[in-house]
């Protein structure tokens, strides 16, 4: 409910008063409320009481995980305490802007977050020269404007003169970013008429204009640095601060740079002669840092790692560089939610002009999300061997917008840019696309009734990248928009289009409200709403609703700032709405877009993000392929993460960290796509878990593999059961000290789908190889895990020995693929710690618990998440590998974990009888730094993976 000046007085005031209480309950709440009324009396008239109330224990219930942090301290001096902090008047009006919508929990987390960052940065009033590099890595639509304009905000006080935001590359994302730092930081709106100064955000709070920040942008479209401001600013020490929000773009970077030097510059360099500034300390903030600063450039280094020095860099990358090496005391902060470029940057990239690359030399931060954070955990669950558990039913399938070889229809896979997106559906689009606009003028019209009238609400189509066809269907989608219109409005035709939204209601939004409410009743709101109320408003929801197109072309923007109540939009766009561009209240999305990057993706998930009181009402029309893949990049995340945190608890540093990532397997997609001209990867599997999850179903291949195992098993000769520990891992059998020859064979002679790019048979023997020479992994064990048998002894058995039946293990069969038997996980982390002893199994549980952070942005619906029972695979595979006290570290072992599946879940092959062999791999983890080489299969890769078409 949208809450009125009243209720935000007593909602500061209440808040206020529970800042030191623990135990917040909703009897204390109400006590509070109760004295605030006594005390300023007025207060009582236009209280909305419920809404007020609702709000607190919204707060109350919202908390906030620690931030993780990989610092390297070399040459910097350690300068931030208590007393540096006092009398900070730019945070303190923040803070307390914040404070009027924020719990305090999650605004003391930013607080803590903001003040870890900048003190990993250097004391701006220290002597030069000094020069500080770091990364934030925060999740998708999780607040990261918000975080960069409180550190804004505390570098300001702290002395930092010259602060630059690079605010992506459209003008509409560089206006968007320019007017929250107006409220956050300036506190005044910017404009192009001068002496034009009203107050906003902060500037009501402390209106003080003798630290009234200057700006060199404003929040118009075209307010980006130009060559009349240029003109007009000159810089001295004694002034206050200056804030410059800019494009990531040519001619913008290059007047700067050429400003900079001519106006701010106040000496030259003595060895090249370069005009430099040395007594002004700058500040750049990098928003979205993987996208265009990353140099795409090959540069060479030579046999000793060092770097050709007149390499020339892209023009992004090299002009945000040689802003930086103007300044002789400079910071640079990165922040994004897909790390992956800025990870490979070389950490010794350098050059004569530019200085060093933006490898994040000095820290990497990874973020935490609140308890009410909506990410890709909450919303497709997480992977485990029963499949995905604790998502979302969110998602609708969309399968009518291309025909069955995605090569025509209303909007093929593939097309080109003017393609005229038609197909013979009534209005010109498929049904999915109808129906989803239907969705959001219902959830328009329930908000409304919830009291979110004036609140935004958005609806995202993202289909195409070409602005030509975003032009079409726009007028498609307009049209439709228009044709419900006339019959909710005008009741033309009134009855049919009525019973469609009353399905719509009663078969799709009753019973998702009351899944979702029973899972998770803070994010959605309670649905006491009837269908004779939607009715009667529904003509009214859907007169606010407009449809524009967001891109390069288009004269409309989404100007939330300058509405009055809320906007209702149904945005049209491609690129600009790919990566950072917010849209405020997204409910509905519906999203085609085929890249397979996983940064990209993540990036195009603009549904993620905070939706108090109506994420039961938000809806993802999508693909099952996109569906697949947001699921694999949401779990190939959180293992990035787990690897980030037991890094962090071993005091890596940011390279160390870039080191291991570069060689990771999970990254196999995004490095192999921003390679560019190479033809192959470098992989290394130590400290990693492989597992078959894409897995050949033809009668030879089957047998074939069966066979393979067979001869190991009878190479490996007598085996013993799997010892019954208090653990419940799968029962089995377990072969000790194998010889790695053996495996190396079994590796060899087993068949892994083409599609299998993580678990290469070839590659994986060739890693072990080259190990073995090194002394490591040369004694493995192998275990062929099963399950228990029923009573009944209906489970279908394998005879091993041709003694002991081994019960089939069951994985369901995911995914549409008529060549493989594709499954969602296949080990079970508990069964990754079947070879270690009692000792060693309860190290890797402490060090579980010692990393584990309740960071809701990495989990789902459970309804509380509690301390691991059990220790993490990564934490396992340390153990294994490097040992902790009294456990010795043992390199030498690897675990090659068989599983048997039952080919009765292999869809459409009831004819299978064959048992599938599936492998995973727990590899040690080791210091060597050996890597394998994988050749790219550059026509399967494509067929795979696809393209940016």
């Amino acid at each position: 409910m949208t809450l009125n000046t009243v209720d935000l007085k007593v909602l500061a005031f209440v808040q206020n008063l529970l800042e030191d209480e623990v135990d917040i309950t909703p009897s204390m709440i109400e006590d509070k409320i109760n004295l605030s009324i006594s005390i300023k009396k007025e207060w009582s008239e236009g209280l909305n009481r419920d809404a007020v109330v609702a709000e607190l224990i919204r707060r109350a219930s919202t908390w906030v995980g620690d931030d993780a942090t990989l610092v390297n301290n070399e040459g910097h001096i350690p300068w931030l305490n208590q007393d540096r902090k006092q009398n900070w008047r730019y945070w303190q009006r923040y803070r307390e802007f914040q404070e009027k919508k924020l719990s305090w929990n999650i605004v003391e987390g930013l607080n803590k977050s903001t003040d870890q960052i900048l003190s990993n940065l250097e004391d701006p009033n220290r002597d030069g020269p000094w020069d500080r590099r770091g990364l934030v890595v925060g999740h998708v639509q999780s607040g990261k404007t918000g975080n960069y304009t409180g550190l804004i905000c505390k570098a300001a006080d702290a002395g930092y003169k010259i602060i630059i935001v690079l605010a992506g590359m459209h003008n509409n994302l560089r206006s968007q970013t320019q007017i929250r730092l107006d409220e956050g930081f300036l506190g005044y709106t910017t404009s192009l008429i001068e002496d034009e100064i009203h107050a906003v955000g902060v500037g009501l709070i402390d209106r003080d204009p003798f630290i009234r920040p200057n700006f060199a942008t404003n929040r118009s479209e075209k307010g980006d640095f130009n060559t009349k401001a240029a003109k007009h600013l000159g810089i001295s020490p004694e002034q206050r601060p200056w804030l410059f929000v800019v494009k990531k773009n040519k001619s913008v970077l290059e007047r700067l740079l050429k400003w900079i030097e001519n106006h701010v510059a106040n000496t030259r360099d003595k060895d090249t002669n370069r005009k430099i500034v040395t007594h002004l300390p700058l500040l750049v903030i990098d928003d979205e840092a993987d996208n265009a600063s990353v140099d795409t450039g090959e540069q060479q280094f030579d046999e000793s790692g060092l770097p050709d020095l007149e390499h020339q860099p892209k023009a992004i990358n090299r002009l945000t560089r040689q802003i930086l090496h103007t300044f002789t005391r400079s910071a640079y902060v990165g922040y994004t939610a897909t790390p992956f470029a800025n990870i490979f940057i070389h950490e010794r990239g350098e050059t004569l002009k530019e200085g060093p690359d933006l490898f994040p030399t000095a820290f990497i931060s990874n973020l935490s999300a609140s308890s009410n954070y909506v990410g890709p955990a909450k919303i497709f669950g997480i992977n485990s061997e029963n499949g995905r558990e604790g998502g979302l039913p969110l998602t609708r399938q969309v399968k009518d917008h291309c025909s069955l070889d995605e090569k025509t229809g209303w909007m093929p896979t593939k097309h080109k840019n003017g393609y005229i997106p038609a197909c013979e559906e009534e209005h010109g689009i498929p049904t999915s696309l109808k129906q989803a606009i239907e969705s959001f003028v219902l959830t328009c019209c329930i908000r409304r009734l919830r009291g979110q009238k004036d609140d935004h609400c958005s609806m995202l189509v993202h289909v195409t990248r070409f602005t030509s066809v975003q032009g079409v269907v726009k007028e498609q989608v307009e049209g439709y928009v228009e044709w419900l219109k006339q019959r909710l409005v005008r009741k033309i035709d009134y009855s049919a289009v009525i019973e469609n939204f009353k399905s719509l209601w009663e078969e799709d939004f009753v019973p998702t409200s009351e899944k979702i409410y029973n899972v998770n009743s803070e994010l959605a709101g309670k649905n006491l709403i009837t269908w004779a109320q939607i009715e009667d408003d529904l003509s009214s929801a859907i007169s606010e609703i407009e449809v524009r197109a967001i891109n390069g072309f288009a004269k409309e923007a989404l100007d939330y700032a300058d509405c009055a109540v809320g906007l209702k939009v149904i945005a049209i766009g491609g690129d600009k709405l790919a990566r950072g561009l917010t849209l405020e209240g997204l409910c509905t999305s519906y999203f085609l877009r085929a890249s397979r990057m996983y940064d990209t993706l993540m990036q195009m998930g603009r549904w993620f993000g905070y939706r108090p009181d109506y994420l039961d009402l938000c809806r993802l029309y999508t693909t099952d392929e996109l569906v697949e893949w947001f699921e694999h990049i949401a779990d190939a995340s959180e293992e990035l993460r787990e690897e980030f945190d037991l890094m962090k608890a071993s005091g890596a540093t940011p390279r160390e960290y870039g080191l291991k990532v570069m060689s990771h397997p999970v990254l196999m997609v995004t490095s192999r796509l921003k390679m560019r001209s190479s033809k192959s990867l470098y992989l290394s599997f130590s400290g990693q878990s492989v597992e078959t999850v894409s897995l050949l179903k033809d009668q030879a291949s089957l047998r074939s593999n069966l066979n393979v195992f067979e001869q190991l098993a009878l190479g490996m000769g007598n085996s013993e059961a799997v010892p019954e520990r208090d653990r419940k891992g799968s029962p089995g059998r377990q072969w000790l000290n194998v010889p790695a020859d053996l495996i190396i064979q079994f590796l060899v002679d087993y068949k892994t789908h083409p599609a299998a790019m993580k678990v290469n048979s070839k590659v994986l023997s060739d890693f072990i190889q080259s190990l073995t020479m090194q002394g490591e992994l040369t004694s493995w064990t192998v275990a062929i895990m099963t399950k228990k048998q029923n009573k009944d002894k209906s489970v279908p058995c394998f005879l091993l020995e041709n003694k002991y039946e081994i019960p089939l293990v069951t994985r369901k069969h995911k995914g549409n693929s008529d060549d493989r038997y594709s499954i969602g996980r296949l080990l079970s982390p508990i069964d990754e710690g079947v070879d270690l002893d009692d000792k060693a199994w309860l190290e890797a549980l402490k060090l579980t618990r010692t990393v584990w952070g309740n960071d809701p942005g990495r989990t789902s619906n459970e309804p509380e998440s509690k301390e691991p029972a059990n220790p993490s695979g990564p934490a396992i595979r340390k153990i294994r590998g490097f040992g902790a006290v009294g456990v010795p570290k043992n390199p030498q072992r690897g675990l090659l974990l068989i599983y048997l599946l039952d080919p009765s879940e292999i869809k459409d092959h009831s004819d299978i009888s064959i048992p599938v062999v599936s492998f995973g791999i727990s590899f040690p983890g080791s210091d060597s730094g050996t890597k394998v080489k994988y050749e790219v299969n550059n026509v399967l890769w494509e067929l795979e993976y696809g393209s940016e078409y």
